[in-house]
């Protein structure tokens, strides 16, 4: 057993969720976080809300890990319920305050979140699941997990580990991966994935390394993404009043390409 994990079970913590097979009604509360139904009634309520109230609210937090495919928008409904219980200990310095809360789920959400919960930050940190065939360290999973930590807390109090590749960036004030360069017009570490982006001027942005500018969809994206407005304008120049047949840089390549025919015939018919 590890540190972490014995620190983990000296905690008092109370698990709610929608399956119920491991824990005892002490420590556990049925719980559908898409919509805050308590199955068991006002007894689970209570039990949750005296667990967020102890100690007059202080020094709870609140470690969600919902399924990925769950709507960012439901679980935020449920989340801000239970802020909302947390604030009823009626104490007045809570009522300025929010519940600190780690949201474990994919960075490509982050809008979503933000959305949301304004307040909240992505930590670089990549967490890995040990029984995911998707999201683990190996070669059995992907190279870069997609999972992130969203939190209210000041980013610059939660430290990484620097053995697992981590650094802190006296700019910006959080710890962030290795890869995760600042970039000075941006004035961020702007990567997401793990990966090092560079700053596109037309995008005013930094983008992934492996993003092209596309012209015609007037911002970055993959070389072979298919165009939002391939219907429309020209592929070759990327103007939108002609088609690529009527682009006048490939009709002085077709000019080029005719003259050089016909230069070729001259020649073969001179040789006759």
């Amino acid at each position: 057993m590890t540190i972490a994990v014995s620190l983990f079970l000296l905690l008092r913590k109370v698990l709610i969720d929608l399956y119920s097979q491991f824990y005892t009604e002490d420590d556990f509360c049925h719980y559908n976080m898409f919509n805050h139904y308590f199955f068991a009634g006002k007894g689970a309520y209570d039990v949750c809300q005296k667990f967020l109230q102890q100690d007059k609210g202080k020094d709870v937090i609140m470690v969600a890990d919902p399924p990925f495919g769950g709507l960012v928008e439901a679980l935020a409904f449920s989340f801000k319920k239970l802020i909302a219980m947390w604030r009823q200990t009626g104490e007045a310095d809570l009522a300025s305050k929010t519940l600190p809360i780690l949201w474990i789920f994919p960075y490509f959400f982050e809008s979503r979140i933000l959305e949301f919960f304004p307040n909240f930050c992505m930590l670089d940190y990549q967490v890995d699941y040990d029984n995911h065939a998707l999201y683990k360290h190996g070669k059995t999973g992907r190279k870069q997990s997609p999972v992130r930590i969203f939190t209210n807390l000041a980013p610059h109090l939660i430290v990484l580990p620097a053995e697992e590749g981590y650094r802190f960036c006296a700019l910006c004030q959080r710890y962030v991966s290795l890869n995760n360069q600042h970039c000075e017009i941006c004035n961020s570490c702007t990567s997401k994935d793990g990966r090092q982006w560079i700053h596109c001027n037309l995008c005013k942005k930094c983008v992934k390394s492996s993003w092209i500018h596309c012209s015609i969809c007037d911002h970055c994206a993959l070389p072979s993404h298919s165009c939002k407005n391939a219907d429309v304008g020209c592929f070759i120049c990327g103007a939108r009043d002609h088609k690529r047949s009527a682009c006048p840089n490939m009709l002085g390549k077709k000019r080029e390409k005719i003259h050089h025919i016909a230069q070729t015939v001259m020649l073969i018919l001179a040789s006759v």
